[in-house]
């Protein structure tokens, strides 16, 4: 298992579970320090409809030299991108298709991950409030009517809310709004929460976190796959399994590329801000429903009580971790204008990458290589997505090899 993101976490306890002897791979010291450290928190089937459109396109060209743009394509090109850009146009048609793939699997991971939590007595802020879609003109509300339409054709449930209806439901939410959609059955949590615990339960059930390693190649042959990593300590080991599943985020692009396989994975930076509720007014003004604003793309969570998350927008950038101010500037504005009542003096901002595909479908099964199976590129649905395609991979590796792997063999190399 190459990863110790919210994927590779949730598909290492899922091998586990069917019995598997697992190796897991992490490169930081612990599970969950990068893209599934700070994301907005939402288990959000309600955001399920795939980005495939013109209209994706066009924004895109029209914000590209405005710094603050919800959606922000940097004008360097790269090979990479212009493919990426390439097959996300190709797409367009099956754009219904997909969005109604997307909310089918969202809901059918509900099941495995709030089972999993009650199995393992996971504690991660879970608050099950609904998520309410706000819509400040009409153009923008009647687009979500037409995707809810495609929601419901994967068996979600959603309702369109008055500006009334709306402050009953989120009563500290400010500003003037045509409407919103609301989906009850949406939760939110913290998702670094829920993967450092998860990641402790797979160690229970038998799962060797190997962490602080950095993989430096993964290799087949007919038996089985070679994975190569230095440590800590300088020392570089290769160890043999009997296969390997790549969960590995950005990086599984490039480790494909070593199986014998195209993912072809762009890295689309995200945003967030957790906003410490230091006073009690603050605490009060703050929203306990999770919103999705359309028009600029950005999602809350109420962590607890002390904690409020703001994330979203999306940058084309290349694998760029940096923290943009200029980028973390209209976030503050946001919670500003929404919710004037919430102090901003202490914010911790934070940046991510997620992994995603030209179809905004994670790739999720087999390889060419007999041994190799991935489940990765699940774009900004990552967690909404992780426990069902978890499963579903477990499900793939288990038919291939008819039972539990056998355990891992390994040798020295020289020191890197």
């Amino acid at each position: 298992m190459v990863g110790g993101g919210i994927t590779g976490v949730t598909t290492a306890y899922a091998l586990a579970r069917r019995g598997f002897a697992v190796t897991l791979y992490e490169r930081h010291r612990y599970a969950a320090m990068e893209t599934s450290f700070a994301n907005g928190g939402q288990l959000s089937a309600s955001n399920a409809e795939v980005w495939n459109l013109p209209s994706t396109m066009l924004k895109g060209l029209k914000w590209m030299l405005r710094a603050d743009a919800p959606l922000l394509v940097s004008p360097k090109p790269s090979w990479h991108k212009l493919s990426w850009f390439a097959e996300f146009i190709a797409a367009m048609p099956h754009y219904e298709r997909n969005t109604v793939e997307t909310a089918r699997l969202a809901i059918a991971a509900r099941e495995h991950l709030f089972g999993w939590a009650a199995d393992e007595g996971i504690a991660f802020d879970h608050k099950r409030e609904g998520i309410l879609h706000i819509y400040r003109d009409r153009a923008g509300f009647e687009h979500a009517e037409r995707v809810s339409r495609l929601l419901a054709q994967g068996g979600l449930e959603r309702r369109p809310v008055t500006p009334g209806e709306m402050r009953a439901i989120e009563p500290t939410l400010a500003g003037s709004y045509y409407g919103g959609w609301y989906t009850e059955s949406d939760s939110t949590g913290d998702i670094h929460r829920f993967t450092f615990g998860l990641a402790q339960a797979a160690a229970r059930r038998g799962v060797q976190c190997l962490y602080e390693q950095q993989v430096a190649s993964v290799q087949h042959d007919a038996d089985g796959v070679t994975v190569t990593s230095t440590g800590p300590d300088g020392q570089t080991l290769a160890r043999r399994h009997d296969g390997v599943v790549v969960c590995a985020g950005v990086a599984s692009r490039r480790f494909a590329a070593m199986l014998g396989d195209r993912v072809n994975i762009y890295p689309v930076k995200g945003y967030s801000i957790t906003v410490h509720l230091d006073d009690e007014a603050s605490r009060a003004a703050a929203p306990n429903v999770s919103l999705l604003d359309d028009a600029t793309k950005l999602v809350t969570s109420r962590l607890g009580p002390d904690r409020f998350r703001v994330a979203g927008t999306a940058e084309f950038n290349g694998e760029n971790r940096d923290i943009r101010a200029d980028r973390i500037r209209p976030l503050v504005d946001w919670v500003r204008d929404c919710f004037p009542g919430v102090d901003t003096r202490r914010v911790t901002p934070w940046a991510g990458l997620r992994p995603m595909m030209p179809d905004m479908l994670p790739r999720v099964g087999r390889g060419r290589a007999a041994h190799v199976f991935y489940n990765t590129g699940h774009g900004h649905l990552g967690w909404t997505l992780s426990a069902v395609t978890a499963d579903m991979v477990a499900g793939t590796v288990a038919a291939a090899y008819g039972g539990a792997a056998k355990a891992v063999v390994q040798r020295p190399l020289a020191a890197a």
